[in-house]
């Protein structure tokens, strides 16, 4: 794959990601529904890792984690590393254990969301900030609501999966 290729390949994956981000940064965070806001970028990195793979995902996580770090308040840097090992992980996993496609996907969908949200209610169950059942009621409906968008992102990155051009085999 040449560098032009490799540029216009992930140009094209970061312009697929500009709707995910938009939807869920300024449209689906101003509408709670369930009390809940979905979460598309995870989404977006478990796609893409579920068509590219682990070194692939771990870097397109890195690059979402930068921008879910920008946008969302917390631990500094703890978001760019998470989305880079989710990355990394679900492309192994479907790489290696489950199919390429949208069953694959959504299983690593529910895998990658409900990961993310025992690491936060973790952290809140160490600093005692709620309840484990209210958090466990939360991340059910967070994980449930999110996973309603993947019919949506997935096929949005596959279409570019099919256009971009591809690593050559020796």
């Amino acid at each position: 794959m040449t560098t032009k290729d490799f540029t216009v390949k992930w140009l094209a994956y970061a312009l697929a990601l500009l709707p995910v981000w938009l939807m869920e940064c300024f449209l689906l965070s101003r509408y709670p529904i369930f009390g809940v806001k979905p979460m598309l970028l995870p989404l977006a990195v478990v796609a893409v890792a579920t068509l590219e793979g682990g070194a692939a995902g771990a870097g397109f996580g890195l690059g979402v984690g930068f921008l879910f770090d920008a946008m969302t308040p917390g631990v500094p840097g703890l978001p760019i590393l998470l989305l880079a090992l989710l990355g990394l992980g679900v492309g192994l996993l479907a790489q290696y254990a489950l199919r390429q496609d949208f069953v694959g996907c959504l299983l690593c969908s529910v895998l990658a969301l409900a990961a993310l949200d025992a690491l936060r209610i973790a952290f809140r169950l160490f600093t005692g900030a709620a309840p484990l059942g209210a958090m466990l009621t939360l991340a059910g409906k967070e994980i449930g609501w999110s996973l309603c968008f993947v019919p949506f992102v997935y096929p949005l990155f596959l279409w570019v999966y099919h256009r971009v051009p591809k690593a050559t085999v020796l």
